[in-house]
C-alpha cells in the first residue's frame, strides 16, 4: 500500500530499492531555503545493515502489511530459538541474528510477538521490561555523590547493565529491553 513519506513512523516496514526496511526513526526537516523533507533510518530486515533514507514529503512509499502473531519462547536448540503461536500451538524456530542482542532476555515461557511479512518472520518483539537478578556489582567508591554515580553490574544472563550505588549482587531488578538500562528494584 502506497502511503505518503510523511506518514512514515518508527515500526513500520517499507519496501525501498527492491528491500524490505524497517523504520528506527523518522524525523521531518524544515530547512530555511527549500521544500521540507523526511530523514529516516532504517534498518535493512535480510540483511541487518542500518541507512538513512530522504524523501520529500509529497513522495510516496511502499508501506508493507506486517502480521502480528501472539507468542510464547519456549528453548534454544543451537542458534535457533523456538517459539509457539499462542492460537494454534504451532511451534517455528527463528535464527539467532534475527533476533539479536535482545536475545539475552528472553526467558522460559515468556510471551512475545513476532513480525511476520509474507509468511517470513522478520522480528521479535520483547515485553517491555523483564526482571532479573544482578549476579555482580562493584562496590561503591567513597567520596561518589548519589546523584550521578551509577556503577557496572552483571545479570543472570550474561549482560551488563549500570546500577546505582545501592544495588548489591543478589538483588532483583527491573531491567528496560529497549536499551538494557536499569529502571528500579523489582518488588
Amino acid at each position: 500500500m502506497k502511503i505518503s513519506a510523511n506518514g512514515i513512523r518508527p515500526g513500520m516496514v517499507i519496501e525501498h530499492e527492491g528491500k524490505q526496511w524497517t523504520i528506527l526513526k523518522a524525523q521531518v526537516v524544515q530547512p530555511g531555503k527549500g521544500g521540507a523533507f523526511m530523514t529516516v533510518d532504517m534498518r535493512d530486515i535480510a540483511g541487518g545493515n542500518k541507512s538513512v533514507g530522504r524523501w520529500r514529503t509529497a513522495d510516496t512509499v511502499e508501506r508493507l502489511e506486517v502480521r502480528e502473531i501472539d507468542c510464547t519462547y519456549l528453548f534454544k536448540d543451537g542458534d535457533m530459538y523456538t517459539f509457539m503461536d499462542a492460537e494454534n500451538f504451532e511451534q517455528f524456530s527463528i535464527p539467532a541474528e534475527l533476533i539479536g542482542e535482545k536475545a539475552g532476555f528472553l526467558q522460559d515461557n515468556m510471551p512475545v510477538t513476532v513480525d511476520f511479512i509474507e509468511g517470513k518472520a522478520v522480528s521479535v518483539n520483547l515485553p517491555n521490561s523483564v526482571i532479573l537478578q544482578v549476579v555482580e556489582a562493584d562496590p561503591v567508591v567513597k567520596g561518589q555523590t548519589a546523584a550521578s554515580s551509577y556503577k557496572p553490574g552483571l545479570l543472570e544472563n550474561g549482560m551488563k547493565v549500570m546500577i546505582p550505588p545501592f544495588i548489591e549482587a543478589g538483588t532483583r531488578i527491573v531491567v528496560n529491553t529497549e536499551d538494557c538500562s536499569y529502571v528500579e528494584r523489582a518488588k
